[in-house]
């Protein structure tokens, strides 16, 4: 999923869970303020790529399974499932639940739902997510047929899933936003549904009222969700101002309770004061190159411009809030076959810091002490830590390398349409986990797919992704991800930069509020104000 920030704030569930036999002040009122720092891009399930959307659409919707605390895999939609021996079929037991409009939910939706994701004319960057349902890719791609995807009603309360392979991380993904269901009704009668908040049927615990612009928009509890009895929320303001300062300074007067990012110039007086928890996240920011482009299409550029930078100094000056300096791309955090952590396993130096190598490489493709390189445009969204990072990195490639660059700030919405379009040079990027399994973060580069958006295609690297996908021996699939990653350092069509932490701010009134700790959304079905 793409992060916003680059310092990424979030919480996690230690901090936030209420204690057990804890109840709701019933004379406070139980609205929370929560601000996502940026207007959505979209609120089409299918269509959403970013966290913003992530985190509204969890609240609105609810797919078959959701995340508890402890990155449990927890009932949701589904009250219980099976898995064939051979890890297959799923079959899912879906509970009797409703709309917000007050339709009965079925089986039928999911099925309409995930061929919509799939349906080729829709071409949404996110349809990958399901290649490991049989005959899903085919009929992505056009060479098969919708009716040979192995999705099926088996009856109103009965979905079958039928995988290609065998796919451990499957169950955990249909929490995730691309496989939420939406109501066929909705999405056949009006479809500009995904703007029109009026037009919006939702199944999760809130349901949407109003939408204000790149102000907010308003959620209230939806008395037609399946366990609406145990959301003590009356109401969820989001917000969606996208100056972290002004979201800021609403925090510290009181209109917020919770603020989606922290101005980095205030970090080190919050830490110091214990006003700011940081935790760990296994999550990547890093800089797509679009090696599409004629400088950027050499290696030895792009290897160059990944060695010249200081990682180390980027987050013990620039972002402060204890980020590891990577060097690769998978972050710490998600589970290599042994129990063992992924990235322990290989460890982090897939290659190094070395601006004397650097100089070298730059001079043999051409451009001795950066002269005769075109200047390189950095794109980078609205946030400031974005902003302040890739200064900090501009000032280095001049002084380093004497390579030339500007830095071009837009807001969320153009800087997808820019980066989805390859009209960058350089892209500053986040990365968090869509499910906890290093694949989330291996099959982004895939050739063509939706969130590759480099230009880069590999087919050896192709064929190690098809490999791991392919079997469900953690083994196997482990050694297959390793041996793609250490090709996507070596062909460096992105530039890891560092993993990320959490420094967390909220109101100690705001509770109950869960983030699984490999994920970027925010999950208040279960918040309440003290």
């Amino acid at each position: 999923m793409r992060i916003k920030r680059g310092v990424f704030l979030v919480l996690v569930v230690l901090s936030l869970m209420a204690l057990a036999g804890c109840g709701v002040n019933e004379s406070v009122s139980q609205i929370a303020r929560y601000n996502v720092c940026t207007e959505p891009e979209t609120l089409d399930s299918a269509k959403a790529t970013g966290q913003p959307e992530g985190t509204i659409l969890t609240n609105m919707y609810e797919g078959l399974v959701r995340y508890g605390e402890g990155n449990k895999i927890i009932p949701g939609i589904a009250k219980e499932w099976q898995i064939s021996p051979d890890g297959l079929v799923y079959t899912f037991k879906l509970r009797e639940s409703k709309w917000s409009n007050g339709d009965p939910l079925t089986a039928e939706d999911f099925v309409y739902s995930w061929r919509r994701v799939l349906n080729p004319d829709n071409a949404f960057d996110y349809a990958y997510q399901l290649y490991y349902i049989k005959g899903a890719e085919d009929y992505n791609s056009s060479s098969g047929k919708v009716e040979d995807v192995g999705i099926k009603a088996l009856d109103p309360l009965t979905l079958q899933v039928e995988l290609r392979a065998p796919a451990p991380q499957f169950l955990g993904l249909t929490a995730f936003m691309t496989m939420l269901p939406i109501n066929p009704k909705m999405d056949q009668q009006n479809k500009d549904w995904p703007k029109k908040i009026e037009a919006q049927i939702v199944n999760g615990p809130f349901k949407p009222v109003s939408w204000e612009h790149n102000q907010k928009i308003e959620l209230v509890r939806n008395d037609n969700y399946w366990d609406a009895t145990k959301v003590k929320l009356d109401k969820l303001d989001i917000y969606l101002i996208d100056n972290i300062e002004t979201g800021y300074n609403m925090y510290s007067s009181g209109q917020l309770d919770f603020q989606d990012e922290v101005p980095i110039q205030e970090l080190p007086q919050l830490i110091a004061s214990k006003q700011v928890k940081i935790f760990t996240d296994a999550s990547t920011y890093f800089y797509r190159f679009n090696t599409t482009s004629r400088t950027l299409s050499d290696l030895r550029v792009r290897k160059a411009l990944a060695m010249s930078i200081n990682r180390q100094d980027i987050v013990d000056k620039v972002t402060q809030a204890g980020q590891i300096p990577a060097y690769s791309m998978v972050p710490f955090g998600l589970p290599d076959y042994n129990g063992q952590d992924f990235r322990q396993t290989a460890g982090n130096q897939l290659f190094q810091q070395d601006i004397q190598q650097a100089k070298v490489l730059i001079r043999e493709a051409g451009y001795p002490e950066g002269k005769g390189l075109p200047k390189i445009r950095i794109l980078v969204n609205t946030s400031s830590s974005q902003q302040k990072v890739a200064q900090a990195i501009q000032q280095m490639w001049k002084e380093n390398l004497g390579v030339e660059a500007d830095i071009d700030v837009q807001e969320w919405t153009v800087f997808n349409d820019s980066m989805e379009n390859l009209d960058y040079d350089v892209c500053a990027s986040g990365w968090a986990p869509d499910y906890l399994d290093p694949m989330t973060f291996i099959d982004l580069f895939i050739t063509q797919g939706g969130n590759n958006l480099t230009g880069w295609s590999s087919k050896t690297y192709d064929d190690l992704v098809a490999k791991a996908n392919s079997t469900g021996d953690q083994k196997i699939r482990m050694e297959a991800m390793h041996s793609a990653e250490a090709v996507l350092i070596q062909e460096m069509p992105v530039m890891p930069i560092y993993f990320y932490t959490n420094p967390g701010l909220i109101k100690d009134s705001l509770k109950g509020v869960i983030v699984p700790p490999f994920a970027i959304y925010a999950d208040f079905k279960n918040a309440y104000i003290e």
